[in-house]
């Protein structure tokens, strides 16, 4: 881990996918939009809050498409690319879509930013697609006052294989892709309390490219992906909740979490963006006796290029598992199930 003489962590007020606008701040500035057009080819919009839109082109290709950009969660450029980079693709991924190229956008302070330094950023991106393999066709450079990088990512998927966040079935049993903690660790990091192993397993996490989608979305048996960023597990997994129309039940004790992800909580390293997680949804989120602050602020953590949640048949759960498990995802758990019942998770 290397860091620049400027930290990029002190140029920017929040960092990652913490910077997202909070669920219910968002919800109330979009209600004010006047619909827009919604040609038939428009598979997938904004209706349901999915990962990516999906257009159709002909009757066994449509197009994915999507945008991610933040400020940075980590100090060494070349990581803070790469993890930028991860998670914008990671959206065509959540949608079963294969990447075709993408797009850069750039934000940076010039007179602050060593211009060597910018490169780094840019490089890491680079990395990532090129090990997606796919290019950065192009993209739209601005001097901000913090710096900002992400992706235009495009992809293509077939119809039929197309994984909505909104078509999950009673029944079903949730699987988590990576570990939760990524918002914790990074508060951990601008307090200098996150060191060398503890780095490593943060930019493992959120540097995997979520490489299975594709395969997963070949199955009968999985309803519905999404991917874990922003709003945290409980955030996105409520919107799974309320566009399938069914509650989920979580075991807490299941979930995967970064090696120090617990202590750091209990240490008082969290973001802003938990708090303003829970403020905006926590109504709809019922915890069992006994789960306390720091299962709640796990819960609502937000995630960085975070993992793929599948909610599958139980019969299809141990090739879902062996698919991720293939491509490196040690971590992957079953989490809960999916039943009948008021939109809502139930934490036990």
């Amino acid at each position: 881990m290397s860091e620049p003489a400027v930290r990029l962590t002190q140029l920017s007020h929040g960092g990652g996918c913490g910077c997202k606008i909070a669920p219910a701040i968002l919800q109330k500035i979009l209600a004010g939009s006047a619909p827009g057009i919604l040609p038939p080819q428009l598979l997938v919009g904004t209706e349901t809050s999915d990962d990516a839109a999906v257009y159709q082109i002909n009757p066994q290709q449509a197009i994915v498409a999507t945008t991610d950009f933040f400020m940075p969660i980590v100090d060494d450029p070349h990581d803070f690319g790469r993890i930028a980079a991860t998670n914008a693709i990671s959206d065509v991924y959540a949608m079963g879509g294969t990447p075709l190229f993408a797009l850069a956008l750039v934000g940076m302070p010039v007179n602050v930013l060593p211009l060597e330094t910018i490169g780094k950023i840019l490089q890491g991106g680079e990395d990532v697609c090129r090990a997606a393999g796919i290019p950065i066709a192009g993209g739209h450079t601005i001097d901000s006052v913090e710096p900002i990088y992400g992706l235009v990512a495009i992809g293509i998927v077939n119809p039929a294989h197309l994984k909505r966040n909104a078509d999950a079935r009673a029944g079903d049993k949730l699987i988590l892709g990576k570990p939760l903690g990524v918002g914790v660790y990074s508060a951990a990091l601008k307090k200098d309390q996150l060191h060398g192993s503890d780095y490593d397993a943060m930019i493992a996490a959120t540097t995997q490219l979520n490489t299975p989608g594709p395969l997963l979305a070949c199955l009968d048996g999985v309803h519905a992906v999404t991917d874990v960023t922003g709003f945290g597990l409980a955030g996105h997994l409520l919107e799974v909740c309320k566009g399938s129309r069914l509650r989920a039940r979580v075991n807490f004790a299941d979930l995967p979490l970064l090696p120090r992800a617990r202590e750091f909580v209990e240490a008082g390293y969290l973001t802003g963006a938990s708090g303003r997680n829970w403020a905006s949804y926590g109504e709809a989120v019922r915890l069992a006796e006994g789960l306390d602050a720091t299962a709640r602020t796990l819960l609502t953590d937000p995630q960085t290029s975070g993992g793929l949640l599948v909610s599958c048949s139980p019969d299809t759960v141990t090739e879902v598992l062996s698919l991720f498990l293939q491509h490196g995802f040690s971590q992957v758990s079953v989490i809960g199930e999916m039943s009948e019942g008021e939109p809502g998770i139930d934490i036990r």
